[in-house]
């Protein structure tokens, strides 16, 4: 095992290069391969509501990043997707609690495709006119999700867990936030953190260091000093509340449980807790087997673990036409889990799982982009997760669940069909 881990810990090298301006540049030349993939991202996501930059305090409305990401791809010279698609290129973005990113994906015209990607970024464009118009859009995009069981479930999880966090808030916010953006609210948005030094430029494929430090070079990006300080909510250690309930059109119920957590941040507490989701709910455990062999749940039924800043916790979700039995054989599970410790050979069988889905991840050119621009963005160096993961021990997670995953911090969340 130990030498498998070295093998990948080599492949997930990478080169590397601070520019000037602060932007962080990874690169993973990947021969043969004949795609590039390449992200352009910040660390500026939905949570970010409230911040001070240049000694000015700037409250934004909820929906504010996932809002810019739409306008970033418009300039005084037109579309940046009919840009992309001139060349050939694949372009895309998208918005997460912590970070907006924004991407292509090309077999030709690396080059150009580039200077279309860093020039979007850094010269922001917004009107009046502009905004009205792409707060119609959105707010189609909002009616959307609302019609997503997955994503009211988790919001609603988050609604239980947290009093003040900003997560509590959609991603895209809702129709009348986003009414609420104006020119000024976007421009002090990208003062704050789409300066250079907040961003990191990650491409792998056919491609080299050269090519995308002279891309970088072209575009001139300018360094922007300033100071941005986040403002955090005051977040209690309490749950909100234990429990909602509410219908829509699904087919039948669905069933969400949330566990929140002290807010710690680091690699390998990530790691742990990711690899308790799995000795606890995952594919090769005696409860998914168990509920799965009657007719409890359906095969999307899994726990997921999220770590932001200020924020942790576990989310357990699937659908099920008993979630109260199945809630309450989560609970009794983890309990036993508690008590008797985890079974070593499920600890090993989840681990080279986790490993094998690392190695699997450095296989394509959008995974191992991926994998560079998320280790800037979440903190850590590329390969990290990967060196965490090696060190990690049963007893890592038999002492986490003595105190975490408590049944007092816990909340249900269940949809019934209307």
């Amino acid at each position: 095992m130990a030498e498998n881990f070295d093998a990948v810990r080599r492949a997930v090298g990478c080169q590397s290069a601070v520019l000037e301006s602060g932007l962080t540049v990874l690169v993973r030349p990947m021969p043969g391969y004949s795609s590039t993939y390449a992200i352009y991202g910040t660390r500026f996501g939905s949570i970010d509501l409230d911040f001070e930059v240049d000694g000015k305090t700037v409250h934004l409305p909820a929906g504010t990043a996932h809002f810019l990401e739409h306008k970033m791809f418009e300039s005084e010279e037109g579309d940046a997707f009919a840009r992309f698609a001139k060349t050939g290129a694949s372009a895309n973005a998208y918005t997460s609690f912590d970070k907006t990113c924004y991407l292509f994906s090309a077999t030709d015209k690396v080059d150009e495709n580039l200077d279309i990607l860093l020039s979007m970024v850094n010269e922001p464009y917004f009107t009046e006119a502009t905004i009205q118009k792409e707060q119609g859009i959105i707010g189609q995009e909002i009616k959307m999700y609302d019609d997503s069981p997955d994503w009211r479930v988790m919001t609603a999880i988050f609604g239980c867990l947290y009093h003040n966090h900003p997560i509590r808030h959609d991603i895209a916010g809702t129709v009348e936030s986003i009414a609420s953006i104006t020119p000024d609210m976007l421009y002090d948005s990208c003062r704050a953190f789409y300066n250079p030094g907040n961003m990191v430029l990650a491409v792998a494929g056919n491609v080299t260091m050269e090519q995308v430090l002279a891309a970088c070079e072209r575009a001139k990006l300018p360094a922007r000093p300033g100071s941005v300080r986040r403002i955090e909510a005051d977040e209690p250690a309490a749950i909100a509340r234990p429990e909602t309930r509410f219908s829509m059109q699904v087919a039948k119920p669905c069933l969400g449980v949330g566990f929140k957590e002290a807010p710690v941040r680091g690699v390998k507490f990530e790691v742990i807790c990711d690899m308790l989701t799995e000795v606890i709910c995952g594919g090769m455990t005696p409860l998914y087997r168990t509920l799965y062999d009657q007719n409890l749940v359906n095969p999307g039924f899994d726990g997921e673990f999220l770590a932001l800043d200020g924020l942790c916790c576990f989310m357990f979700t699937g659908e099920t036409d008993q979630p109260e039995k199945v809630r309450d054989m989560l609970l009794a599970e983890i309990e036993r889990l508690r008590t008797e410790g985890v079974d070593e050979e499920l600890f090993t069988l989840c681990k080279n799982q986790l490993y094998g889905e690392m190695v699997q991840d450095l296989e394509s050119t959008e995974s191992a982009a991926s994998l560079l621009a998320g280790s800037f963005l979440r903190g850590c160096r590329p390969g990290e997760e990967l060196e965490a993961l090696a060190s990690v021990t049963k007893q890592d997670l038999d002492d986490a669940l003595q105190t975490m995953l408590r049944p007092e911090r816990s909340a249900t969340v269940v949809v019934d069909p209307t």
